[in-house]
């Protein structure tokens, strides 16, 4: 909406500004006016539409131009309002001057005085940053969140039967398939992308303190908190009947903290990924005319998902602040929050700079099933697990005498290396029943996945 000024302190207006320039819309200090002088806009049409106070219903016409003072809403209007800011040296009060000059070039200056009429400047404030707030989680975050969501559920179901070998503890442990390991991911984000959606953003529209005083005053006899829940619900917001003088933001801190949740997660699966290239498991894809290393000219570095776990912590270190410091208010007013909340757009745009990030990334990996292969055939020894169990079984049925069969094995395989033929060796003299024999004889570690591949059933659409 604004142009750049030559030197900017954030990366997210300057170096990072394409990939998070949709959240200026809405977050940006013009994003946030243009709600405010529609918050005015739409009180002003209430109040006329019900012919309070000797009002009476203006035309569709002058509805329409009244609106389209939010609709047209640009660079002139940013400026206006910086000049009458200047001045007033207050923000709220700039858009009901910025408001009543409108009213008069419209020829409707008898209603002037109907402007921000018993507001307090948090009245306007509190709705003007659900609206926007809102817009930018529904409009912004939530698609590049489903984007990347997307993009991750394409590569579990495409991997679903790549058996890899996992690493509990960093060791080499019970196989699993590179497509289930993707799909926890896929789970875990899409409940908590349903409670992000879930979050209800509360307005309030009470006067200085919340008690209506200034409305009862002037004309006692109107229901003002039905005319409040009706006026908050207009806008697409659900309506808090009890408040100081501001909305207490327990919604905001509801709505960051399951944000940050989302950013954790994804935070986890860029280390997981980064570790899967490290091992060789994923293979980058060149880019063309990219470079890796100014010294080194083999090297493509992870530097998408590296990039992502970064500013998730910058956005988690804003989103956690945001969540602590807004639900705290000194007795009926301060002005902490003012200031804090003019970082929302910073948290939220770490977090989408990181999620472009993620889903670039996964574009850009190819997975070397070869070396999944190499890497499985060279751990017979997670086997272990398997041949122990089976021989519990037998033991259960009748079918074996083995004594205490996890030390048998911890005794062959406790940090020793074995060969596919030192494990059938082993397996072709147990004591245990032939059916159980020749099932263990005829197990291999890419066949020991378990139900790993079907496990992925449970995230696709």
């Amino acid at each position: 909406m604004t142009s750049l000024p030559p030197q900017v302190l954030s990366p997210l207006d300057g170096r990072y500004y394409p990939a998070v320039s949709d959240l200026g819309e809405y977050l940006s200090e013009a994003g946030l006016n243009r709600a405010r002088v529609q918050v005015e806009v739409e009180w002003l049409l209430y109040l006329t539409d019900h012919s309070m106070f000797g009002s009476a219903p203006l035309s569709a016409d002058q509805s329409a131009a009244l609106r389209a003072v939010v609709t047209d809403f640009g660079q002139a209007e940013i400026d206006e309002l910086a000049a009458l800011e200047a001045t007033t040296r207050h923000d709220v009060k700039a858009v009901e001057y910025l408001v009543r000059r409108r009213l008069d070039s419209l020829g409707l200056s008898g209603i002037a005085e109907l402007t921000h009429f018993a507001c307090t400047s948090e009245d306007i404030n509190n709705l003007s940053y659900a609206i926007v707030i809102e817009s930018a989680v529904r409009e912004v975050w939530l698609p590049r969140a489903r984007a990347v969501l997307d993009a991750l559920r394409t590569r579990a179901v495409e991997y679903r039967a790549d058996a890899m070998l996992s690493r509990t503890h960093g060791q080499p442990a019970t196989p699993t398939t590179l497509g289930k390991e993707l799909a926890v991911f896929v789970y875990r984000v899409e409940r908590l992308l349903a409670e992000v959606e879930d979050v209800e953003y509360l307005g309030k529209f009470s006067g200085a303190t919340g008690t209506f005083a200034a409305h009862v005053a002037a004309d006692s006899s109107v229901d003002w908190p039905a005319v409040s829940r009706e006026f908050v619900t207009s806008l697409g917001l659900t309506w808090n009947p009890l408040t100081t003088q501001i909305e207490p933001h327990d919604w905001q801190a509801q709505l960051y903290g399951r944000i940050a949740h989302v950013n954790r997660v994804l935070h986890n699966l860029c280390t997981d990924v980064w570790t899967y290239i490290s091992l060789g498991y994923f293979r980058q894809i060149p880019q063309a005319g990219a470079t890796g290393s100014s010294t080194m000219p083999h090297k493509i570095n992870p530097i998408r998902f590296e990039n992502a776990e970064a500013n998730l912590e910058l956005s988690n270190a804003l989103l956690d602040s945001l969540a602590a410091t807004l639900v705290t208010s000194r007795l009926q007013r301060d002005l902490t929050d003012s200031t804090t909340q003019r970082n929302v757009g910073v948290a939220l745009g770490h977090s989408v700079l990181a999620l472009d990030n993620i889903r670039r990334g996964l574009g850009e990996l190819d997975v070397d099933r070869a070396l999944l292969a190499t890497d499985l055939d060279g751990n017979w020894e997670i086997l272990g697990e398997a041949i122990q169990t089976v021989i519990r079984a037998e033991i259960v049925a009748g079918r074996s005498s083995i004594a205490d069969p996890y030390a048998v094995l911890k005794e062959l395989t406790r940090g020793k290396r074995i060969s596919g033929e030192d494990l059938r060796e082993f397996v072709a003299g147990l004591d245990i029943g032939d059916d159980a024999k020749q099932r263990l004889l005829a197990l291999t570690p890419a066949g020991y996945a378990g139900l790993a591949s079907d496990l992925v059933a449970h995230i696709e659409l």
